[in-house]
């Protein structure tokens, strides 16, 4: 039996975890934290990503502290809607599409690796130093929250350790430091009544003044019958790479929305109620050849960090998990990785440029060079259905998820003002 260690408890570090035991491995995980936190905001799960965690045995835990996705409406910096579509079951897929605070999801499967493979799984405040491929297998150093430095051995290391990935620097020095955008995310959350149906995700704003992103992720929020909303907003900004986490203010970024006038929701006064505010410098990490050294792999946000947009970050990093772990229960340990890498490697790395350029969101773009920013009287006249439904459905199959129906020229987006006029 291989001994495998996993460095990095995130998500992609745990859900590779219980990918590897269900194929009868006993990994070991080293994490840096001595304690583990719920820490983060939203993360919206793609039908993929579902399957996945459905695949991993826990969906009804996922189920539960997450909240199911029906309608996705971008609307332009004037609260003018520009086009909708349904998410997940509803619009023909197998799988749900759901909302989820990044923390609990994170804990939940922690909660899972213990329960299955035992509390010594997880080994606390160790952090990575170094690596070594040796006949065989790998060395690698770790240091102890208490200073104390040890070397451990195994026959496979899997780096799992984020966009800051120790492994990832010393096997690709030159290619280690991060470069800023020039974009900035605050991200923030609101306790609030649900706004809409309270399944709704909203694309709002001319990227060119500032975009945001508002969907739900927990009901009932601690009992309080209300539901904790994640937002996320981009603008440019002046900034450092090494400015992460900062507290940010909502009054850098009210002036943005000043026009947008939704009837269900009062943007800024969501963003006057937020509980935190939190920057985020959108950092760019160029693409990699390759993610393995011998017997080193990378896997998720250390692999293939990508702009937190159109949520596949987290759902891809959970992927890599399955599509390892089957390979290496059924062939050497030097193919299992060398097939991984060619069968993710190229998808994920397109991946990666396509968030750079704005995904499906480039509509809220085009409207708004195409209006100048200024109001339109008929959509239809701006950006057709049919210009927009092409963009859609080229941009999920990307993804790995190809819109139920297009192939056979049905059209899958709507406009809701449609549907609202047809059943009024």
């Amino acid at each position: 039996m291989l001994d495998i260690a996993i460095i990095g408890a995130g998500p992609a570090g745990l859900a590779m975890a219980l990918r590897l035991h269900q194929q009868g491995f006993r990994p070991t995980i080293y994490e840096t934290v001595q304690e583990l936190k719920p820490l983060g905001v939203g993360i919206d799960v793609k039908v993929y990503g579902t399957k996945e965690l459905i695949e991993l045995g826990v969906y009804d835990r996922f189920k539960e502290m997450s909240v199911d996705a029906v309608d996705s409406i971008f609307f332009n910096n004037h609260g003018q809607e520009i086009y909708a579509e349904k998410c997940g079951v509803h619009m023909g897929y197998v799988n749900e599409q759901r909302f989820v605070h990044r923390g609990y999801l994170q804990m939940m499967l922690y909660d899972v690796v213990v329960e299955r493979m035992g509390a010594d799984t997880v080994v606390k405040g160790a952090r990575l130093l170094e690596y070594r491929n040796v006949e065989g297998g790998v060395d690698f150093d770790l240091e102890h929250r208490d200073g104390r430095r040890e070397t451990k051995h195994a026959d496979l290391l899997i780096a799992a350790d984020g966009i800051k990935s120790v492994a990832r620097k010393q096997m690709f020095p030159d290619m280690a430091e991060p470069h800023y955008s020039g974009i900035t995310m605050y991200r923030g959350t609101t306790l609030m009544e649900p706004f809409r149906d309270g399944h709704t995700i909203l694309h709002i704003g001319a990227p060119q003044i500032a975009s945001m992103i508002v969907y739900p992720i927990a009901e009932n929020f601690e009992g309080t019958g209300k539901v904790l909303v994640n937002w996320v907003v981009e603008r440019e900004r002046d900034e450092t790479v090494e400015d992460w986490n900062q507290v940010g203010s909502v009054d850098e970024i009210l002036p943005y929305f000043d026009t947008v006038k939704i009837p269900f929701l009062d943007v800024q006064q969501m963003l006057r109620d937020a509980r935190e505010v939190y920057l985020f410098p959108l950092i760019r990490h160029d693409p990699l050849d390759s993610w393995h050294d011998g017997r080193v792999v990378l896997v998720g946000d250390a692999a293939h960090a990508m702009y937190p947009r159109g949520g596949n970050g987290a759902c891809q990093a959970i992927v890599d998990g399955g599509a390892l772990a089957s390979r290496l229960a059924t062939m050497p340990v030097e193919q299992a990785i060398e097939e991984f890498e060619a069968a993710r490697l190229p998808q994920v790395n397109g991946m990666v440029m396509a968030h750079r350029g704005e995904g499906y969101e480039v509509i809220r773009r085009m409207v708004a060079e195409r209006t100048d920013c200024q109001p339109f009287e008929d959509i239809e006249e701006v950006l057709p259905m049919t210009e927009a439904d092409a963009i859609f459905s080229k941009y999920h199959a990307m993804v790995g998820q190809p819109r139920p129906g297009f192939e056979a020229g049905e059209t899958t987006g709507f406009r809701t003002w449609q549907v609202e006029e047809a059943t009024a």
